[in-house]
């Protein structure tokens, strides 16, 4: 009797687990489902609203001549094909260091001072507003990045090696957090980012607004923080390498509908 009793207690035990497994997901499942309701990222899009028809910067000028890659003017769709390829700056380009380009060279701002400037603050914080405005009027809408330009597949191949090149002290590299299915941080599913993710968990719900510390974050913030925990050095605003990592997320990401502004824990 004793080894059946064993083997009820150790089956009953695994049975609770499973059960309180399901349990989380479906629990933060619900949670997020209940946010969407009353995403605060709705906030954000509306002062960027604002401030994309508003003169300002030396030039007096607004930002709705910026070119997004739909030609001047054109902000619907234009999120959902970014990075590209930009033919007056000869290189690619994600949302934010487009919008960089767009206030130097409609407003006569200094983008290399914004670059420098710490997120959330400054021109940086409008940034983020833009980045909110943006990238809701093409939600719904479906991930296609082009890759016909040399420079975009150049790209793509450059992001590639940077999501799995390992270092650090922990000899970490994006793969180890977003290279395979089934891998969980504080309860929180983490997507896998290699192949085509179709519900848009992933690259396709960036920017989002954070719960945690009530903040609007936009794919070079998030980029970033991922570097800081990894124990990389900070690549810089809208470097090379950020963009690259854009590239190669979106163009796995095709296909998938956008979720942008989303909202995460």
């Amino acid at each position: 009797m004793k080894p059946l009793m064993i083997m009820t207690v150790l089956l009953a035990s695994a049975v609770c687990a499973s059960a309180q497994t399901k349990s989380t997901a479906d629990g933060i499942a619900e949670y997020r489902k209940m946010l969407e309701d009353g995403n605060p990222a709705d906030l954000f899009e509306a002062k960027g609203e604002e401030l994309w028809k508003k003169k300002r910067g030396p030039k007096n000028a607004s930002m709705e001549q910026c070119d997004l890659g739909l030609g001047a003017g054109k902000v619907k769709g234009a999120f959902v094909q970014l990075p590209r390829y930009f033919a007056d700056t000869n290189r690619v380009q994600d949302l934010e260091s487009r919008l960089l380009t767009c206030m130097e060279t409609l407003q006569g701002m200094d983008a290399t001072a914004i670059a420098k400037t710490s997120f959330g603050r400054g021109e940086q914080a409008n940034i983020e507003a833009f980045v909110a405005y943006v990238s809701a009027a093409s939600r719904g809408m479906k991930i296609n990045l082009p890759q016909g330009h040399v420079q975009e597949q150049t790209m793509y191949e450059v992001g590639k090696r940077a999501f799995f090149y390992r270092a650090g002290p922990y000899d970490f590299s994006c793969a180890s957090c977003h290279g395979e299915d089934g891998k969980r941080i504080r309860l929180q599913d983490l997507p896998d980012l290699t192949t085509n993710p179709g519900d848009g968990v992933g690259f396709a719900a960036w920017p989002a607004y954070r719960v945690g510390n009530g903040q609007l974050w936009g794919m070079q913030r998030r980029l970033n923080d991922c570097f800081r925990q990894q124990r990389f050095p900070y690549p810089g605003y809208a470097s090379e390498v950020t963009i690259a990592l854009g590239v190669y997320m979106g163009v796995n990401a095709k296909g998938a509908e956008s979720i942008a502004p989303g909202i995460k824990r």
